[in-house]
């Protein structure tokens, strides 16, 4: 077993205790990016805190800013922030530990929240990149609910006008937004298709499994004279039994019970990783 794949599951729980602690949170979607965010984080991005404000370091945006709950546990195990304090303090009054990113912690690009943002900053990020001769990629995570926003198409026409091949953007396709489904609210079928007809590359990853997004990542970074987007086919409140293709979960604080229950499910799926069962 890939040892990100299990990463991704003891983060998850770092999350449902920040969620359960603090009363508020969007564990659906925090659950449905863990592993794009693991893999990001710990195989593909030449980021850390070592180079974090380096000329030459990977930038990231996550522009679904309201999956921060997984953001904060990825970070913290990158060694941005601590996992005590964080846990302690996440959503308490005036902590700087807020339900979207904040970009006065450390490891934090950019404030985001207020959707399709992301992508349009990302695409100015790359241009620099290349206007100024730096190697570094630029990464950015979006929501499909978030493919409703004007602006995300804005940015996708122009990275592919300025051949943005040092850009890579992610698609979290768990199929489910706040109001219901994508399909009802709008749909993004033949997503793919789309994106190709603007000049991206398009690569297709099961986004909840970590060698599948190694694939589609690596191909990225061989592609040459365009911008690549990486579909990543994810569930959301993936890892627990009840929250899995739930849109009731995409904003809700689990009860004493459902706390409990959740972490015995996941601690059961890491033993079974650990044990070479799954």
């Amino acid at each position: 077993m890939d040892e990100l794949s299990v990463l991704a599951y003891e983060l998850r729980l770092d999350v449902l205790d920040m969620i359960y602690g603090g009363k508020t949170g969007h564990i659906g979607g925090d659950f449905s990016v863990m592993e794009i965010l693991t893999d990001l984080y710990f195989r593909q991005m030449n980021l850390s805190p070592e180079n974090w404000g380096g000329k030459d370091r990977d930038r990231f945006v996550l522009s679904k800013g309201h999956s921060m709950e997984s953001y904060y546990a990825v970070l913290a195990r990158k060694g941005f922030l601590d996992i005590a304090e964080v846990k302690e303090k996440f959503s308490a009054f005036q902590s700087p530990y807020i339900g979207h990113p904040n970009n006065k912690l450390p490891g934090i690009e950019m404030n985001s929240g207020s959707l399709g943002h992301g992508l349009p900053v990302c695409v100015g990020m790359a241009l620099a990149g290349k206007m100024d001769g730096e190697n570094y990629r630029v990464y950015t995570v979006m929501g499909d609910g978030e493919l409703a926003e004007g602006s995300v198409w804005e940015g996708v026409m122009s990275a592919s006008q300025y051949r943005l091949d040092n850009l890579c953007a992610v698609v979290d396709l768990n199929g489910l937004q706040i109001s219901g489904t994508t399909d009802e609210v709008m749909n993004h079928r033949n997503l793919r298709k789309r994106l190709e007809s603007f000049g991206w590359n398009v690569e297709e990853a099961k986004g909840n499994v970590i060698l599948s997004l190694d694939r589609a990542f690596d191909q990225a970074r061989t592609v040459k004279g365009k911008p690549t987007a990486v579909i990543a086919h994810t569930t959301k409140g993936c890892g627990v039994s009840f929250m899995e293709n739930q849109a009731g979960w995409h904003h809700r604080v689990p009860t004493e019970e459902e706390y409990r229950q959740a972490r015995a499910e996941l601690e059961e799926i890491i033993r079974q990783m650990k044990g070479g069962e799954r």
